[in-house]
């Protein structure tokens, strides 16, 4: 796989985590307890060999950047090649970035520099466990000019997404959003393998006609001029780019079947490393089908719920179907039901506070209660 470049795409990526993503991009958003969203691309990269991959960041990266450093948790801090960490280029009249064509032309030179033959453009958000040597093969079996990795949906998914009619040859005829008319359960995971040469003159001819954006404009376009095919994956998929979607998928992953297909199955997910100790399990905590990193301290009742590190439970709480972020702390006899807690929020004691499974509570980043 020394025959691909990786390209980690954050530029206008689709996101409505509201408080979330106040102060982080999409990619730095917290999942599973111990992961960031962007450790699930940037993995699967790496684990199929892809040993150059840059990350064309957006805007509120300052998290994103603290968390990858210098790619040491992915073997991709290398004297040559490794990981690259691409600014935005704003429009400075207008103080609006250009589309991810624009940044792309801008960065060129990553291109330029780099020999492999093939660049696989990939989202942030998409949580799965998939090996692209097989992609490759795909690709290089049909002849085509763009491979599109894709998956069938369920009916229940609210998150933002892409459809397409996928031909019996494995040729992609249609392709639109999901607000579109087409009737298809076939979703684009935002995962585009073509050559280098290619992608480059998709560059220039659109930015030339006044067009910046890669699917929009480069590809959706010019769908019936380019031999555009799709793989389709047959694991675990999660597009996470909405509260709805990202609660949904993370409850998900109290599902055993779900958290032994990505993590376990195929190869490792890596992420940034923190020395915690063990979680300490005191006589009064009652646990239930939970989540729970290192570093720890649960002395209340914790059911079908997801904890990161640091969070502490007191005594008397009851925390039910919640995602708690690094360092929250849940005060004597709360109840908490149907949440999602940013970093180091605190609940003061005797609170109530409940959301639904479809509209969860949401606190923001040091938020007191």
């Amino acid at each position: 796989m020394k025959r691909i470049m990786g390209v980690i795409n954050l530029i206008n990526e689709p996101d409505r985590l509201e408080e979330l993503t106040f102060g982080r991009c999409l990619a730095s958003v917290p999942f599973g307890g111990r992961y960031r969203l962007v450790d699930f691309p940037l993995s699967n990269m790496v684990n199929s060999g892809i040993e150059d991959v840059a990350v064309f960041t957006h805007h509120k990266y300052r998290s994103l950047m603290d968390h990858l450093g210098s790619g040491k948790e992915w073997d991709l801090d290398r004297k040559r090649g490794g990981l690259f960490v691409l600014p935005s280029v704003l429009d400075i009249p207008s103080g609006v970035s250009k589309g991810d064509l624009f940044q792309f032309f801008s960065h060129r030179d990553y291109f330029y520099r780099g020999r492999q033959e093939y660049v696989l453009v990939s989202r942030s958000h998409i949580v799965c466990n998939i090996d692209y040597r097989r992609v490759l093969e795909r690709h290089e079996e049909t002849g085509a000019d763009i491979t599109c990795v894709y998956y069938e949906s369920d009916d229940d998914d609210d998150a933002i997404y892409r459809k397409l009619e996928v031909g019996p040859d494995g040729r992609v005829t249609a392709m639109q959003d999901r607000t579109g008319r087409l009737d298809s359960r076939n979703v684009s995971m935002e995962m585009y393998l073509m050559s280098k040469e290619l992608l480059l003159d998709i560059v220039e001819t659109c930015l030339a006609q006044g067009d910046d954006h890669l699917v929009r404009d480069g590809i959706m376009k010019n769908l019936h001029r380019l031999k555009f095919y799709g793989y389709k994956h047959e694991g675990y998929t999660g597009i996470v780019n909405t509260i709805q979607s990202y609660y949904r998928h993370s409850m998900k992953l109290l599902d055993p079947e779900v958290l032994r297909e990505l993590f376990f199955r195929g190869a490792p997910i890596y992420t940034k490393v923190k020395d915690e100790p063990p979680t300490k399990y005191k006589e009064t905590a009652v646990v239930h089908n939970a989540l729970i990193a290192n570093g720890c301290v649960v002395d209340g009742r914790v059911e079908n719920s997801i904890l990161s590190r640091g969070v502490k439970v007191h005594p008397g709480a009851t925390v039910r179907n919640c995602i708690l972020m690094q360092n929250c702390e849940i005060g004597e006899n709360v109840v908490l039901e149907n949440a999602i807690l940013d970093k180091d929020v605190y609940i003061d004691r005797e609170r109530v506070l409940s959301g639904a499974p479809t509209a969860p509570f949401i606190a923001a980043k040091k938020k007191v209660i």
